[in-house]
């Protein structure tokens, strides 16, 4: 295989795991990875960099959109923020210190966990129960579009959903997958904020948090431009095709979609881990 037809393959596959990403919260860098070190033999330390340089793209070009139709919740995100960015640093610093192989075990059962408590059936709307004396005096709650008009929602167990997202930002560290699977699930299933919500909030995350430990495997040498290149625009144009989907999906649909990729990289991950091949 030639370089051209390597990069253009690269790229394709970069655009529908960006279209995925987006429309699923996960961030394209959960199938790139995987990808590219199985398809193409990429060395899993360029193909986390590359990942990482990929996460942010993917916040770039979906981020906005979700903004400007009222689906991401700014506040969330920024708040959230603060514990994901220093997992991720905190992944990234000891990535060289733990052994991938038991990274993935791990990582790949908690990916089944996800998957599961994702396909459960779950009321689309969350209307505010009650006054939560955290959420109020932190402004967590929010509307967003639904049908003609504008649905309430507000946060709730907030200080498990920081632990979770703390935990979403070490696997994006380690694994360079910008820790989308876990922040969809914190958002969703702890913190009761509609399903749609969390994964527009979680594209508005990512960048961010891919952006803290990039800087690190950039500085190691393992961010190659001429593999991060097609692999940053696939998935930006992928993740704003995916931003304009996301409006008319059924919310049904969007998790049947995020349970199944989800079990396919949990099973991966573990096969990877046992066999000592990630």
């Amino acid at each position: 295989m030639n370089v051209l037809t390597m990069t253009i393959l690269i790229f394709a596959c970069s655009l529908v795991a960006g279209l995925l990403g987006s429309l699923t919260g996960l961030g394209g860098g959960v199938i790139i990875v995987p990808v590219l070190a199985l398809l193409f033999g990429v060395n899993i330390r360029y193909a986390v960099g590359a990942s990482l340089v990929s996460v942010i793209a993917t916040s770039s070009g979906a981020a906005a959109a979700y903004v400007r139709e009222g689906f991401s919740n700014i506040r969330i995100g920024m708040f959230l923020e603060m514990a994901t960015t220093a997992g991720a640093v905190s992944g990234a610093l000891l990535a060289a210190h733990i052994s991938p192989s038991a990274i993935a075990v791990i990582f790949g059962v908690m990916l089944l966990a996800s998957a599961y408590l994702s396909s459960r059936p779950q009321p689309e709307l969350f209307p505010p129960t009650g006054t939560n004396r955290l959420a109020e005096r932190l402004k967590m709650k929010g509307t967003y579009p639904v049908g003609q008009g504008q649905q309430e929602y507000e946060a709730r167990a907030i200080p498990f959903g920081v632990g979770v997202s703390y935990l979403a930002g070490i696997m994006s560290g380690l694994l360079g997958i910008g820790g989308g699977a876990l922040k969809v699930l914190a958002m969703d299933q702890v913190m009761r904020i509609p399903f749609k919500v969390s994964t527009a909030t979680s594209n508005f995350m990512i960048g961010v948090t891919a952006a803290a430990s990039a800087g690190i495997y950039l500085r190691r040498g393992y961010i190659d431009p001429a593999l991060a290149m097609p692999v940053m625009l696939g998935v930006l144009f992928g993740s704003m095709t995916g931003s304009r989907i996301l409006p008319g999906a059924g919310t049904r649909a969007l998790r049947i979609i995020f349970s199944v990729v989800i079990l396919v990289l949990a099973f991966e991950m573990i096969y990877k881990g046992v066999t000592g091949s990630l």
